[in-house]
């Protein structure tokens, strides 16, 4: 998978979602939604795995260009555009929404717009992309369709879960796996121990797929 500076390269949380979707058949013959889309690796394993249409989100340039180009070396059909979570794709519905946003805790709510952390940098608490996600996902759901996301225990899985259940959705966790720390969060292991988000001396987080559909 091409994957330019500056773009979020899929690794471990991509690959337990993909494996979600691919087994539970999430994508097939689905309109599928692939929201902060990187460099496209959901977008073209949702094309893959036999959904309808492909459309892929996100606000980086480089990740557009990134996602169009993977995708035609793959040889699937992905509309990409350009734009802030659920604006480009105002007034559509998709069978299945798929989010892997940046969840990593920040050292302040100030999010990054032209550096490498805006792929992981999600505010102090690691949920400023999810929250928003969580509120507006119901609005481009179809009525018999599905989120599905992927983040990390240190950003609260049940504040994910009490935020969909309070857009109307009903969520559940999907999947587990509990992984070692990352470079990015093996240097914010301070950070994250100093605010009560990890214990002392942790070095390891819980990977979660959370899916939702509608009441």
């Amino acid at each position: 998978m091409l994957c330019p500076p500056g773009v979020y390269r899929a690794e471990g949380d991509t690959a337990m979602l993909t494996d979600v979707m691919c087994r539970g058949g999430y994508a097939l013959d689905r309109d599928v939604l692939d929201v902060g889309t990187g460099s496209g690796a959901l977008a073209v394993a949702a094309a893959r795995a036999g959904a309808a249409t492909v459309t892929a989100v996100d606000l980086s340039l480089r990740s557009v260009a990134a996602t169009w180009v993977n995708a035609r070396l793959h040889g699937v059909s992905v509309t990409v555009h350009r734009g802030d979570l659920f604006d480009p794709v105002a007034g559509r519905r998709f069978g299945l929404v798929l989010a892997n946003p940046p969840y990593v805790p920040a050292a302040t709510a100030r999010l990054p717009r032209h550096r490498t952390a805006r792929c992981w940098d999600a505010g102090p608490d690691g949920r400023a992309l999810l929250d928003r996600i969580c509120a507006g996902v119901g609005h481009v759901l179809t009525p018999d369709g599905e989120v599905l996301l992927v983040h990390s225990a240190v950003s609260d899985t049940d504040l994910t879960l009490d935020a969909l259940d309070r857009a109307g959705l009903v969520p559940q966790v999907i999947a587990k796996a509990t992984v070692p720390f990352g470079p990015v969060m093996r240097a914010r292991a301070a950070l994250l121990e100093s605010r009560g988000l990890i214990g002392p001396g942790q070095r390891e987080e819980e990977l979660v797929v959370v899916g939702a559909r509608h009441a």
